[in-house]
């Protein structure tokens, strides 16, 4: 796996678990890697409590009750629905913080206002008021779908950590 994913992923467990707290992802055009950086570390058990993976609109759904009017009106790629997804996730777990990821990784699928390599994510926080929205749209070019699923995964483990500091 990437040494640089591997590195984030050692530091947002480490951090996580200084601080006593469980966290959970949930993703999308990440495809799992955040979860897969996570659990390639030995021992991640004890701060990494769950992955969501939910591609599909309907993934979103099902497993993290992202209301269908919510995808409907801002799209799938949309800070509204990365806030549900990462709410689905807290919701869906026992974690204490949840950061949630959803792009477009291309090379097809972008648009004049959503290009290819547009990833939105969002973090929440058992315990915070929900009122209080972290989230962040990030453009980073089209450098490629596994270049740009990389960066993601970056992003969101940087999310993870107790104070976040978007790159």
């Amino acid at each position: 796996m990437d040494p640089e994913l591997l590195a984030a992923a050692a530091r947002v467990l480490d951090a996580n678990r200084a601080a006593g707290r469980c966290i959970a992802v949930a993703e999308s055009c990440t495809g799992g890697l955040v979860a897969a950086a996570l659990t390639e570390i030995a021992g991640a058990s004890d701060v990494f409590e769950r992955g969501f993976v939910t591609y599909s609109n309907a993934a979103k759904q099902e497993s993290l009750g992202v209301g269908e009017d919510i995808i409907a009106t801002f799209g799938a790629v949309s800070i509204a629905t990365a806030w549900a997804m990462a709410q689905g996730a807290l919701g869906h777990s026992q974690a204490d913080v949840a950061v949630a990821v959803t792009g477009i990784a291309g090379p097809g699928g972008g648009t004049a206002k959503k290009p290819v390599g547009t990833v939105v994510f969002a973090r929440a926080e058992r315990g915070a008021n929900p009122g209080e929205m972290v989230a962040d749209v990030k453009q980073f070019g089209d450098l490629g779908r596994s270049e740009i699923r990389r960066q993601a995964a970056l992003v969101a483990l940087e999310l993870l950590m107790p104070e976040p500091v978007l790159p």
